[in-house]
């Protein structure tokens, strides 16, 4: 079994003292060890739980359309984000924290509006061939509905509007046949699953298991309201410290944080993700799952998949800029890790949410084809020349808006079955 270990050293280079081992089923040391229960006792607690046999519901059928795994067996049916009518975020302290200095500025001034019209409608159109293309590659595809996201709303702890339905991968993660509804960070995020309710009301009844996490309050206690960035080093020291703007007041997670290996589902603690998140999600997952934290020297990090990409069965690409503190593990697993050539999105292109990695964001259609910037042609050529197909799309004003082709995506069903590849 395959345990990682996640270190959280500042200056003083301290361990973060939390294990995960899912066999087990135990959090090690620290305040983890103090604030979670076992596997072992939330799973006693629900076996004495027994459902009223009037109400039990039928088993799933065998042709239920909701069943993924990994991040490459062959697609078969997928989620793909609408572009229309998505707005930018107003300036709160944890969209600061999760973006660059240089377009604070764009966010003070345009906060609650839509983004650059004219960039939206480009995006709109290289999403639409995008989905074009992946249906004729033999891929079933859905979108969530469109909403008005300029709507002011009101909760009884905070006020905002909306942002958008771009990137599914953000709110929903498919193991097995169960989509699970992600408890997000983002106060402009807080109804975003109101675009997938009709898509995941319709898998409901074809079968599929449909979970929604805790949804948060996002209280002003969730968030640490005076984050002192002023700076990428900033950045750099409060992450290597395990210090970022969500507190643990709370559950909460994004699920692009979590990516997928069969029975191992690996995770990073974010701007975004919280340690009760992780630990709601492992207890939810155990004992058929093992969730692992793995962390990064990332100065912003939110969201795993342009950090650390698993593309195949011991095949992972892993950002040359954000190594990871626990790659030997896997290399020591006979996995083979693989760094992407530097990113050739031009400096002028605007990036509102997201940096030049989104080059590494891909989408695996199986084990030898992959959905791929048409303008990366190094990245192309490394796939290239480990034999993987490249199918080439030019998604650039829509990575603008936060994501590349693993984002704008969510895959609901690949044939294949559950494997562990660490055992």
């Amino acid at each position: 079994m395959l345990r990682v270990r996640c270190f959280r050293g500042g200056s003083r280079g301290a361990e973060a003292a939390h294990y995960i081992s899912s066999r087990l089923g135990r959090v090690f040391t620290g305040w983890v060890q103090r604030s979670f229960q076992s596997t072992q006792a939330a799973t006693a607690s629900q076996n004495t739980c027994t459902a009223d046999d009037n109400k039990a519901t039928s088993p799933v059928p065998k042709d239920c359309p909701v069943c993924s795994y990994n991040e490459w067996d062959p697609l078969e049916e997928v989620i793909v984000g609408r572009a229309e009518n998505a707005c930018v975020p107003p300036f709160s302290v944890e969209v600061k924290a999760n973006t660059y200095e240089k377009y604070w500025g764009f966010y003070q001034k345009f906060g609650g509006q839509s983004f650059p019209k004219d960039h939206v409608k480009k995006a709109i159109a290289e999403i639409e061939e995008m989905c074009n293309i992946l249906k004729r590659e033999g891929v079933i595809v859905k979108r969530p509905d469109p909403i008005d996201w300029s709507v002011k709303y009101k909760t009884p702890d905070f006020e905002s509007t909306g942002m958008y339905a771009a990137m599914p991968r953000d709110i929903l993660l498919v193991v097995g046949n169960e989509i699970i509804e992600a408890p997000m960070a983002w106060r402009a995020r807080f109804f975003e699953y109101r675009a997938y309710r009709r898509i995941i009301k319709d898998y409901f009844n074809c079968g599929a298991k449909w979970t929604t996490a805790p949804k948060p309050t996002m209280a002003d206690e969730l968030y640490d309201q005076d984050y002192p960035i002023r700076s990428v080093e900033d950045r750099h020291k409060l992450a290597a410290q395990g210090k970022f703007v969500t507190t643990e007041f709370e559950p909460c997670f994004d699920a692009a944080d979590f990516i997928r290996a069969g029975r191992d589902i690996f995770v990073q603690r974010s701007q975004v993700t919280n340690y009760m998140g992780i630990e709601w999600m492992r207890r939810h997952l155990a004992p058929d799952y093992r969730v692992h934290i793995i962390s990064f020297k990332d100065p912003n990090p939110m969201h795993i998949d342009a950090t650390f990409n698993i593309i195949g069965p011991g095949l992972v690409l892993s950002n040359p800029d954000r190594p990871c503190h626990q790659i030997e593990l896997f290399k020591k697993a006979g996995w083979t890790v693989i760094h992407p050539p530097v990113p050739l999105i031009p400096d002028d292109h605007p990036l509102w949410m997201s940096s030049k990695w989104l080059s590494m964001n891909v989408l695996m259609l199986d084990e030898k084809r992959v959905m791929v910037d048409a303008n990366e042609t190094s990245i192309q050529k490394m796939f290239e020349n480990l034999g993987i197909s490249t199918i080439k799309v030019n998604i650039r004003h829509a990575n603008s808006l936060g994501g590349g082709f693993h984002c704008w995506t969510c895959d609901i069903r690949r044939r294949g079955t559950l494997q562990s590849y660490f055992d």
